[in-house]
């Protein structure tokens, strides 16, 4: 089995992946575009998904949204102070963003890309929110910059997909990310795991499902139970389990030996505001959990793809 990362890493980091693409550390800016959701417009619904308060993550959203040019121009600034950095990507993360006409996304996207330092674009979105004429357009972006496209799939299981009112099931999935690789775009996915309609047993088994999507990247991301949320209410009204430190990083590791090794990891866990987290409270900060995943791989002397048996051969890397 081909592995693009040294074993004593212990899985593919993203960052990785960029530093062999580009020659160089590349660093993300994460952008608000000023996006909507058609679960919180109308269209599917309002007020989110389930566990949906983006003001948990993206804190400023309430304040006036600055413009594009101007959050790239301080996002540039401050890491190249801070981190040294000269390559950068230009993030489309809060809500939605290609939830627009095409002619608006082109605008907005060749903006950021207008910027000499901005070596491409990734772009989060929901696999409900494309279709051919997006896909074309990033396209032929894509002949000139690096284009990823991020789809918060949240869950493999229907039943799951229906529990937090994300307005689609697997299926859209499925046909989203075959068409982002038809496209030939570097394809991620955002799963969530903590919800209360999955067993730790159904988590493991998805690693399978995801391999055979052939998606090129991931995030994981625990469930967290944020103020104003209707999760919230809901975990007043009936708690249910979630995960402790301990248990999580058994399950990312038990996870990851399941992944195909060509899969790169952008996220292992996630972070929520100061005072916005309800549960679960745990007391290692993200770095700290990172690194405990790191030790307890080195413990059981394995790695990402360590139970797997051969890569998908449809898994072009991008």
């Amino acid at each position: 089995m081909f592995y693009p990362f040294p074993k004593e890493e212990r899985y593919y980091h993203y960052s990785r992946y960029l530093r062999e693409r580009f020659n160089s550390r590349v660093y993300k800016i994460s952008l608000d575009a000023g996006f909507t959701c058609p679960t919180r417009d109308g269209t599917i619904g309002y007020g989110g998904c389930l566990y949906c308060n983006n003001d948990s993550f993206t804190p400023q959203r309430r304040a006036p949204i600055s413009p594009i040019s101007k959050q790239i121009v301080e996002g540039i600034e401050t890491l190249k102070k801070y981190r040294k950095a000269k390559k950068f990507l230009a993030y489309f993360q809060a809500f939605t963003n290609t939830y627009a006409p095409v002619y608006e996304l082109e605008k907005l996207y060749k903006q950021a890309l207008s910027f000499p330092d901005i070596v491409g674009l990734c772009i989060g979105t929901r696999p409900d929110c494309v279709n051919d004429e997006i896909f074309e357009l990033l396209q032929d972006l894509n002949k000139k910059s690096y284009v990823s496209i991020e789809f918060g799939i949240e869950s493999v299981y229907d039943k799951t997909l229906k529990w937090i009112k994300r307005g689609h099931d697997f299926s859209k999935t499925k046909w989203a990310v075959k068409k982002a690789k038809e496209y030939r775009l570097h394809t991620s996915v955002h799963l969530i795991f903590g919800f209360p309609t999955e067993s730790a047993e159904e988590i493991l088994d998805s690693a399978e499902i995801i391999n055979n999507l052939g998606i090129n990247a991931i995030k994981i991301h625990h469930l967290h139970i944020v103020k104003n949320t209707q999760l919230a209410k809901l975990y007043k009204e009936k708690p249910f389990y979630v995960f402790g430190e301990s248990e999580w990083i058994a399950l990312v590791c038990d996870f990851l030996e399941r992944l195909y090794p060509n899969i790169s990891i952008q996220r292992l866990c996630g972070e929520a505001k100061q005072g916005t987290l309800i549960a679960p409270l745990w007391k290692l900060n993200k770095s700290e959990v990172i690194q405990r995943i790191r030790r307890e791989f080195e413990k059981r002397g394995s790695y990402q793809g360590y139970k797997g048996t051969e890569i998908y051969k449809g898994n072009n890397a991008l």
